[in-house]
């Protein structure tokens, strides 16, 4: 079988004892760890708050969940699955913590929600403030099923309550890790999207993750320019039908 670009990425990515990167921290250029749209309304979201099911239970529920209801999404939920993805669970020695792990605590991730019918939002596209714990709108509209569109049809997306699109602010783990960063990336989405699971199941609620998307067609949707930061994944998540 000859080789392709994503054979090479793993040989010229891999570390061997004889062959490690080098090269310094450059302090002085770190990038910022945190983004947000300072000209952008915020909504202020409930204190996260889950359920006492079991981690058991909630292993043996989880399956793909492609249908759901009319029923609108709560704003307590989507607080809990926000903070449960990419929130801040605790702060120690002035580090901020989140739920998930990240290779060198540099959370590379940024959460956006296609917002279609949650309680007490408009239709929107919004972006997580994780700091703050609040989400700012970018743009007010029915977007359903332009994302859909950009999700390779997958109509799940326009009939879904929400959608959670993550990209990658790609400085950010190539500060430290240079080309290996991109591994680091897929695994800090996957780890993500597990929580997001998971939360929803607790939740009585069902998620579907989504890998194959038009990437130009999301990036334009949520203003982002595909290079600098770039869409990686996404999950529909709602009231199973």
């Amino acid at each position: 079988m000859n080789k392709g670009i994503g054979d090479t990425f793993q040989e010229e990515t891999s570390y061997n004892r004889n062959r490690m990167p080098g090269g310094w921290l450059d302090w002085d250029n770190k990038p910022e760890t945190y983004k947000t749209y300072p000209d952008k309304k915020r909504i202020a979201l409930p204190q996260p708050k889950g359920t006492d099911i079991s981690f058991d239970t909630t292993l043996k529920r989880r399956r793909s969940i492609r249908h759901f209801s009319k029923e609108p999404l709560s704003l307590d939920n989507l607080s809990y699955l926000l903070w449960a993805t990419t929130g801040i669970q605790r702060v120690e020695q002035g580090y901020e913590f989140r739920t998930v792990p990240s290779a060198g605590a540099l959370y590379p991730i940024e959460t956006y929600v296609l917002a279609n019918n949650v309680a007490g939002l408009e239709p929107s596209i919004c972006h997580y403030a994780i700091k703050d714990h609040q989400l700012e709108i970018l743009q007010l509209g029915d977007f359903g099923t332009q994302m859909a569109r950009g999700a390779l049809d997958q109509v799940m997306v326009r009939d879904a309550q929400a959608t959670f699109i993550w990209t990658a602010v790609m400085a950010r783990p190539k500060w430290k890790y240079k080309q290996r960063a991109y591994r680091y990336i897929y695994l800090d989405c996957g780890h993500i999207g597990q929580n997001q699971a998971l939360a929803a199941v607790s939740l009585g609620l069902g998620t579907c993750q989504i890998g194959a998307l038009y990437d130009d067609e999301i990036n334009t949707l949520l203003g982002v320019d595909g290079e600098k930061e770039t869409v990686v994944y996404m999950s529909v998540v709602g009231h199973p039908r």
